[in-house]
């Protein structure tokens, strides 16, 4: 079976990839893996999924009728690695990650996820920009 994988962060730009992920998962007749990752051992920040907001998300991906799965590592590592290693171990078709503009000096002092999830990623992966 096809599987696609998608980045997932609460806001508009992870809610715009989970929507293009859903509409690639329905033409492609897939299964989705939505990753939500944090970065401490304490899953505290405004990224990380909490317990009422997952089943909330969970619900969401209920109404759409496709297969899903929500992986939310709490391993320490940056949310590009989590990505690519759920992409890996599922053996994804298609990653579909959400792009935030960032400014110059921003990039190069702290990287930029999409731009490592897009060069080291061994299937297709599908930027989408917050609607």
């Amino acid at each position: 079976m096809t599987v696609i994988v998608v980045g997932y962060a609460p806001g508009p730009i992870g809610d715009s990839a989970l929507a293009r992920a859903v509409d690639e998962t329905r033409f492609r007749r897939a299964r989705l893996v939505v990753v939500n990752s944090s970065r401490g051992d304490a899953p505290v920040d405004n990224r990380y999924l909490q317990e009422d907001e997952a089943s909330e998300l969970g619900a969401r991906l209920d109404a759409t009728g496709i297969p899903w799965t929500l992986h939310q590592p709490v391993r320490g590592r940056d949310a590009a690695e989590e990505v690519l290693q759920a992409a890996e171990d599922a053996r994804a078709d298609l990653v579909v990650i959400g792009l935030r503009q960032r400014s110059p000096v921003g990039k190069l002092l702290l990287g930029s996820t999409a731009q490592r999830v897009l060069l080291e990623a061994r299937c297709p992966v599908l930027a989408v920009k917050a609607s």
